[in-house]
């Protein structure tokens, strides 16, 4: 399995892994985390990381995640990417890690592409949206890809199930009641 280590800027490192620690039930062997502090001396942070990478990375290799491409612990990151078996990846986020984590026993380029594929299919809209603007050409709006088209039947079905209420408590309720709680305001799960 490949070895992972966070670099970035303090406290985001430790947070991302402490963040994996929760998900998994306890932090999986070999993810390394390195803050890196507003007055680090680059040249220690460097030979700390290269420390890291020699400590965390497996037979084949590691990945070292970043925070933003062009600063500090970027630049600290790049360091190693001249080490072999070693592939450096900024713009960090939770889903990119995650997904990381889920593939690292995958060759080390196919980890690359499933990590990269993790943080950008991360970042969603939530709530409601603009609608979908009509084709200048035709006036008709754009076909959705097949993802759309799977994920709009997904909250179709959702809502179909969330709103389903049986006739007593339906009758309990008045008309436009929601349970003391405001429309469109999320419960956590096992809460009425």
């Amino acid at each position: 399995m490949a070895g992972i280590l966070i670099i970035a800027h303090a406290p985001l490192a430790t947070a991302l892994r402490e963040c994996i620690a929760h998900i998994y039930g306890g932090c999986p062997a070999r993810i390394g985390a390195l803050d890196v502090l507003p007055d680090s001396d680059p040249a220690e942070v460097v030979a700390q990381a290269n420390a890291e990478i020699e400590r965390l990375r497996e037979e084949n290799g590691a990945l070292v995640l970043t925070d933003m491409f062009g600063a500090t612990p970027s630049n600290i990151a790049a360091r190693l990417a001249t080490v072999p078996e070693v592939r450096v990846l900024a713009g960090v986020n939770l889903p990119m890690l995650v997904r990381a984590v889920c593939y690292r026993a995958t060759p080390l380029d196919t980890l690359v592409e499933k990590a990269l594929a993790g943080a950008s299919k991360g970042v969603q809209t939530i709530g409601p949206t603009m609608p979908a603007a009509a084709d200048a050409a035709c006036g008709c709006p754009p076909a959705p890809c097949a993802e759309a088209v799977a994920a709009a039947t997904d909250r179709t079905a959702n809502q179909a199930v969330s709103t389903a209420v049986s006739p007593a408590t339906s009758a309990a309720r008045g008309p436009g009641d929601t349970g003391g709680v405001a429309a469109g305001v999320l419960r956590p799960a096992g809460t009425t």
